[in-house]
């Protein structure tokens, strides 16, 4: 195989005219210079250079491989300038995994942050529900996951979890209902109510509702199950029950139902960020974390 720093001496030789010049310009000794050559050109198996006076010309070889020098100089320079743009987070690639209520809220304006700040840095941007997007970042599909916490088992693959809010749970009730009267109920209220699921299949959000009612003394009566806060709020407004959703799920509130705190315990569930560490180094996923930061702080 040729080697390449040989190629650029030989360059410096070609470009300069003579085989002192080029050593003037490199800082070398002529001696080192041509050993260079002459080790080259028993690479290539062509003579390289030929005298012409008190200089040198390339051969037919000589310039096909300055030629080629010069394009791998070209080449290196444009590697790296693009490993510098990476570097510093001008460009790259984001692949960004979260839930459906998280999406609502807290990824719209980190990623408008986002796009103002890098530009050129491209989004991979996909909604996993309604399972856990967490393995996203575990299998290393995904740098960034908007997941609930805690998670069942340990995390796998150099994961780290950043916490960005905690969004408590609400007891949504028909209007005219007997406990609507409250202003903050206790969970065990609850207990002998008809409930209107709205995760299905289950999630981490339900283990967090179901360990919060176990908590209370209790397993809840789910009478219809529903995939959606939506759809789980249509019933309740109907009468055919009363259902505990996270406040962030709230934000397109039914006319027909209440509200109420709830205590005894309040279900909670901790939003985070899931993040590769071996990404982490990445100006732009350290700048949407802080964005993501930023857009929790405000609700």
């Amino acid at each position: 195989m040729l080697d390449v720093r040989r190629m650029q001496v030989l360059r410096a030789v070609v470009t300069s005219g003579s085989v002192t010049a080029a050593a003037t310009n490199l800082g070398y000794t002529p001696s080192a210079i041509s050993q260079q050559i002459a080790a080259l050109e028993k690479q290539a198996g062509l003579a390289l250079l030929e005298r012409v006076g008190r200089g040198v010309q390339p051969t037919a070889a000589g310039r096909l491989l300055t030629e080629h020098a010069a394009t791998i100089s070209q080449n290196l320079a444009e590697a790296e300038t693009a490993l510098a743009d990476l570097r510093d987070g001008r460009t790259g690639r984001l692949a960004i995994r979260y839930f459906a209520t998280a999406g609502a809220a807290l990824v719209p304006p980190a990623l408008a942050k986002l796009r103002r700040d890098h530009p050129g840095v491209q989004v991979d941007l996909k909604l996993i529900d309604p399972e856990s997007p967490l393995p996203e970042v575990e299998t290393g599909r995904a740098d960034l996951a908007i997941v609930v916490h805690p998670h069942q088992g340990p995390l796998r693959g150099g994961v780290r979890l950043i916490h960005l809010l905690d969004d408590p749970y609400r007891a949504v009730l028909p209007r005219g209902h007997r406990l609507a009267k409250k202003r903050v109920l206790d969970l065990a209220d609850l207990a002998d109510e008809p409930w209107i699921g709205n995760e299905w299949p289950a999630g981490p959000c339900l283990r967090v509702m179901l360990d919060a009612c176990a908590a209370a003394g209790f397993s809840p009566n789910l009478v219809v199950e529903s995939e959606d806060y939506t759809t789980a709020q249509g019933f309740v407004a109907a009468g055919l029950g009363i259902s505990v959703i996270p406040q962030m799920g709230l934000g397109s509130r039914h006319p027909g139902v209440v509200v109420r705190k709830l205590r005894r315990p309040e279900p909670i569930r901790a939003i985070h960020a899931a993040v590769r560490e071996s990404s982490m180094n990445q100006p732009a996923l350290r700048d949407l974390i802080e964005a993501l930061r930023e857009a929790a702080e405000s609700r």
